[in-house]
């Protein structure tokens, strides 16, 4: 049996006993680390436009708010299950533990295809699930977020649900309930681009660092969401070339470049990259064959596998998405020679951004989207740093170990700070 048919969360948890083994993680945290704090799951029913009732599960992990308020996004997928949500907190609460930011992991999700409904059957599991969750939520304790499936406008929706559930008073001090509004309620600045912006700079510490140029590079790019296409439209402004796209509908290449931007209008008019007519169309299972500098896994988890890691010809694996690499594929990869720049790093601009929103909502304020790109790459950049020192100090050539070591070891110290009650 190949690690392609394990749960998602025992590809978490090995990556986590990597990185704390490497750092000798003192055993009782490690045990402490090892599960989510609370599992929370709701049953909700929602009245649909027929007039039948509907029943829907939600889900809320809490991982850890040892460094501050749970934090992490809600998807709606019919896929979303507790083993997939449990490993999406814990990478949260590594994520902010790696970026040096107060917040704890959470993750969250509703099993079913927002797509099948009409926009007032979803705003109302929207508003439904928010209300199952009652006080599990809040803006100094779990902050949820946009994630698969969900957008800014969903954030509205639960932002206003848990204002209304509040005294009057508090209703305008509780707009940092979520992240990832819109602009006119609250949202950020480069809020919906951060996770793509934070891609980009994480790629640009790594080509300093090896001394490779982005300009005139190769790119194929899994994913052609908020994350992919904000990663191909920055990367084409770098000079970068896109060779290949592919989405849950198919792939399309063109070794002279596909347009990032056209292709995103392309996209938000017909949903899928499939027809767009500046490509061809290939099997989706060449698209991992074709030839590029960088490989930018940026759709869902478990997508580079043992199946298809040999068939990638590339300098370095980019996950822009979460888990999207087996342990069995990384294996691969690294006997080729291939690097992989790990997930909890590559991606984390968005909770960086939210956590920049907080602040704002906190504060009345409205910073500039310069202010917030200068701000996310400050923070990007020295988490790539920390990485790069962890590797020479221990001597290790995993950046996924480095990084889920320099995560770690923040919080060992917190925790021998503070100790555990009672």
């Amino acid at each position: 049996m190949t690690d392609d048919s394990n749960g998602l969360f025992a590809t978490a948890t090995a990556q986590f006993n990597r990185g704390a083994d490497l750092i000798g993680l003192t055993p009782s945290i490690r045990s402490i680390l090892s599960q989510p704090k609370n599992e929370i799951i709701v049953n909700f029913p929602v009245r649909m436009n027929s007039g039948d009732y509907e029943m829907f599960r939600g889900y809320r992990i809490q991982h850890s708010n040892i460094l501050g308020p749970y934090k992490g996004g809600v998807r709606f997928h019919p896929a979303v299950n507790l083993d997939e949500v449990k490993a999406l907190a814990a990478w949260m609460t590594w994520k902010s533990a790696l970026c040096d930011i107060p917040f704890g992991g959470a993750k969250g999700g509703i099993s079913f295809d927002p797509l099948a409904l009409e926009v007032d059957e979803l705003e109302r599991v929207v508003r439904r699930f928010t209300h199952a969750l009652g006080s599990n939520i809040g803006p100094d304790h779990d902050i949820p977020a946009p994630d698969l499936g969900s957008n800014a406008r969903a954030m509205v929706w639960m932002m206003d649900t848990y204002a209304n559930s509040t005294g009057a008073t508090e209703r305008q001090n509780v707009k940092r309930i979520v992240t990832g509004k819109t602009l006119e309620t609250g949202g950020s600045p480069g809020r919906e681009k951060a996770t793509g912006q934070g891609v980009v700079f994480c790629l640009q510490h790594w080509a300093d660092e090896v001394g490779f140029d982005l300009t005139g590079a190769s790119a194929i790019i899994q994913g052609w969401g908020n994350v992919g296409s904000a990663t191909g439209r920055l990367l084409q402004v770098h000079g970068a070339q896109i060779r290949a796209v592919a989405d849950h509908r198919g792939a399309i290449a063109d070794e002279d470049g596909i347009d990032a931007f056209d292709l995103t209008d392309w996209v938000a008019e017909h949903g899928t990259v499939t027809g767009f007519p500046a490509a061809g169309w290939i099997e989706p299972a060449d698209f991992w064959k074709v030839e590029a500098d960088l490989v930018v896994p940026a759709a869902i988890e478990n997508q580079i596998t043992a199946r298809n890691a040999g068939d990638i010809r590339a300098k370095v694996v980019v996950e822009a998405a979460n888990g999207p690499t087996t342990l069995e594929a990384e294996a691969i990869l690294t006997e080729r020679g291939i690097e992989i720049l790990p997930d909890i790093l590559v991606n984390a601009g968005g909770v960086v951004v939210s956590y920049f929103e907080w602040l704002q909502n906190r504060s009345a304020q409205r910073w500039t989207i310069d202010e917030v790109d200068h701000k996310l790459r400050e923070v990007l950049w020295k988490a790539s740093d920390a990485v790069c020192e962890l590797r020479e100090e221990l001597e290790v050539s995993s950046r996924r170990d480095a990084a889920y070591g320099v995560a770690l070891r923040r919080l060992q110290t917190v925790y021998q700070q503070r100790g555990i009650f009672p």
